[in-house]
Parts: structure tokens; C-alpha cells; sequence
């Protein structure tokens, strides 16, 4: 069973970073493609970035391009987001999500309704 848990959140001052870490403690065999989302008060949520298994295919949204970086370690069942050059707009509980997948190559998944599993969210916020 996939239990994804999310660490890394906090309070930060614009202009500075933070990395997000998404250990998914369930999941033994298998391939899964992974993904960062995020929902601001009052807002939709959107995916901030995605990636492939075999972590050669990412995916960023237009919002976070050339600030955040989306990585993962296999051995360690972990995904992570490092979100550098932080904006007051990149406010925002943030979600890791995971769907398995049959695929160990470049493939990934952009949408919300593409995942079945999400982890509990963990608070950013960036002062200005």
C-alpha cells in the first residue's frame, strides 16, 4: 500500500529556498511516476512539477520554470521538489502524489486526475 509523507515546509523569507521530500513508505516492487502539486488559499490546484521513474523526463509548470527542481532517489522511495529564488505567490500547501505504473523509462504524468495517491500536504509560505 502507498503511504506518501511529506516534509520540508516552512516559513521563508522571498528569495530564499527550500526542499521539499516525499517518502513514500508503503510501496516495495514496482514502478511509479511522481508529481508536486500545489493549492494556494482561494485557488485550483496545479502541478508545480513531475517525473518519470527512472528520473530522465520532468515536467514544470509554467509558474515555478528555472526556480524549482524535481529529483528522486529510488533506493530511498523518496521524491523531492527544491524550490530556490521563492515568490510570496509560491504560497501554498503543497502535495506529492504517486500512481504506479508499468513503465520504468521516461514516461510521466502532468494532471491531478492521473494520480491515485496523494500525500497529507505540508504548508510553504513565503514572506515578503
Amino acid at each position: 500500500q502507498v503511504q506518501l509523507v511529506e516534509s520540508g515546509g516552512g516559513l521563508v523569507q522571498a528569495g530564499g529556498s527550500l526542499r521539499l521530500s516525499c517518502a513514500d513508505s508503503g510501496r516495495t516492487v514496482g514502478y511509479d511516476v511522481g508529481g508536486w502539486f500545489r493549492q494556494a488559499p482561494g485557488k485550483e490546484r496545479e502541478v508545480a512539477a513531475a517525473i518519470s521513474w527512472n528520473g530522465r523526463s520532468t515536467y514544470y509548470g509554467d509558474s515555478v520554470k528555472g526556480r524549482f527542481s524535481i529529483s528522486r532517489d529510488n533506493a530511498k522511495n523518496t521524491v523531492y521538489l527544491q524550490m530556490n529564488s521563492l515568490k510570496p505567490e509560491d504560497t501554498a500547501v503543497y502535495y506529492c502524489a504517486a500512481q504506479p505504473t508499468t513503465y520504468s523509462g521516461a514516461y510521466l504524468r502532468r494532471q491531478i486526475n492521473e494520480y491515485t495517491y496523494w500525500g497529507q500536504g505540508t504548508q510553504v509560505t513565503v514572506s515578503s
